[in-house]
């Protein structure tokens, strides 16, 4: 007998206590609404990240751009938000047509989306469908002027001469340019006076 009540004992006990013990685990897990939030809220620097991105942009159904980059990083939470494309950026323009007028390489891109203006940075290299070229290390989209600028050094060659510079102005396809400070010789015409 005193058998069949330590086992009674024990299963009386075991359902007190079994109870008891997931009882206090429930109430100890407890989450903070502020931690919840701070991990699924896009608020502070949360970014995507995606790697061998490419975008393709066109209007009235022809293509305009064509954008790559091996890194891609989309920071909305960021004051302005902004979008990096790094490591081996590589943008080609296209006419109406469907050619390719310009293409832009260079190691990284910051697009402002709400403004739309861009910042390409490192190695910036555009080759225009005439053969024309632009080096510079750093270079500015501004939408509402539309227009690329840079205040840092750049190179121009051209089919004929090789310009340098520090700091241009150039139009949206680079058929016209400006060298702010130029440097080194140019060529002119015979009886052309250049302004």
């Amino acid at each position: 007998m005193t058998n069949c009540r330590t086992t009674y004992y024990y299963k009386i006990k075991a359902r007190i206590i079994i109870p008891g013990i997931l009882f206090c685990a429930i109430a100890a897990c407890k989450n903070d609404p502020n931690e919840i939030r701070a991990l699924t809220s896009r608020s502070g620097n949360q970014a995507d990240h995606m790697k061998d991105v490419t975008f393709i942009y066109s209007k009235e159904g022809k293509i305009k751009m064509r954008v790559s980059a091996r890194d891609f990083v989309r920071n909305e939470g960021a004051n302005p938000p902004y979008i990096d494309m790094n490591n081996h950026l590589v943008a080609e323009f296209y006419d109406d047509s469907g050619r390719i007028d310009n293409v832009l390489t260079a190691d990284s891109c910051r697009y402002y989306e709400a403004q739309g203006n861009v910042l390409v940075w490192d190695s910036v290299h555009i080759v225009s469908r005439s053969g024309q070229q632009l080096n510079t290390d750093e270079l500015v989209w501004n939408q509402s002027i539309q227009k690329f600028f840079t205040e840092k050094p750049v190179r121009i060659t051209t089919p004929t001469q090789i310009l340098f510079g520090d700091g241009m102005e150039a139009n949206s396809d680079f058929t016209w340019y400006k060298i702010i400070h130029p440097k080194g010789t140019v060529q002119v015409k015979k009886g052309e006076v250049p302004q």
